[in-house]
């Protein structure tokens, strides 16, 4: 692999654990960022020539190199993604009763541009960087290795991939994610929009910011601002607020949120 050297102090934030390295932290008269193709496995240099890592490239980034292991020769490749999916999965496994969860969650699992939510048998994939890009296929197979998910969605259609030079898109790699699934989270039961709502579907990422909320509510009036498809609003409803609002510029949000709601109401009757 070769060599991406830093500038004279820049590799601080490095060995104290951060994953980004931004273009102007690059001695580019040494190693000049726009040798590199987008993707492109790099072993980091600090100013004194000593290795400190290895990261995946983007020249057309202002994030330049994301960290992806502190061994410097250990690039982005197929084996290393099993093992971080691995490690990720078995930590969730050990987290939740159920198979509903955020599996891959980008730095926080050493992965970063890869965001991956499960929804028991079926994976919302997202990629956000030219390294998982280029690495699509791959994880693909890991995923299917490791799961054997009756279908895998990439949700690759978020604001800041054109940012890596990306286009935006939604396939269904394997099988076919339904429009809308169910699912139930604190005991509070929600139909998702997969293929034309949010991100990844869902927010698994502020689900105890969700419990945690609702032990604020019994009684008062709530507004759920933003509000997608109702998450804290119809955790609130379950939690007996005397009157919520739900939010949203989003038709299909605010469509999914009252049907929520109504389910809630409902289900609690």
């Amino acid at each position: 692999m070769k060599q991406l050297i830093l500038k004279k102090g820049e590799d601080r934030r490095i060995r104290l654990g951060h994953l980004w390295i931004f273009s102007n932290e690059v001695d580019t008269q040494k190693s000049p960022i726009k040798e590199f193709e987008p993707g492109e496995s790099a072993v980091i240099v600090n100013a004194q020539g000593r290795p400190i890592g290895s990261a995946y490239v983007n020249p057309n980034s202002l994030i330049c190199a994301r960290m992806i292991s502190t061994r410097p020769h250990e690039g982005l490749t197929e084996a290393l993604l099993d093992k971080r999916i691995s490690q990720a999965l078995t930590l969730r496994e050990s987290m939740f009763d159920r198979p509903f969860y955020r599996m891959v969650f980008a730095e926080g699992d050493f992965l970063p541009g890869l965001v991956i939510d499960r929804y028991d048998d079926l994976l919302v994939v997202q990629l956000t960087t030219a390294g998982m890009e280029k690495m699509k296929d791959q994880i693909t197979s890991v995923l299917c290795n490791i799961l054997r998910p009756k279908a895998i969605l990439y949700r690759n259609d978020s604001a800041n991939r054109p940012l890596e030079g990306l286009d935006r898109y939604v396939e269904q790699a394997v099988g076919t994610v339904p429009a809308k699934i169910a699912i139930e989270e604190n005991g509070v039961k929600f139909e998702v929009p997969m293929i034309e709502g949010q991100k990844t579907g869902w927010f698994y990422d502020q689900r105890t910011n969700r419990r945690d909320f609702a032990s604020f509510c019994k009684g008062k009036r709530v507004l759920d601002a933003f509000c997608y498809a109702g998450s804290f609003g119809c955790n609130a409803v379950k939690a007996g607020a005397k009157e919520v609002t739900f939010l949203d510029a989003s038709k299909i949000a605010l469509d999914a949120a009252v049907h929520n709601a109504a389910s809630t109401v409902l289900l609690i009757k």
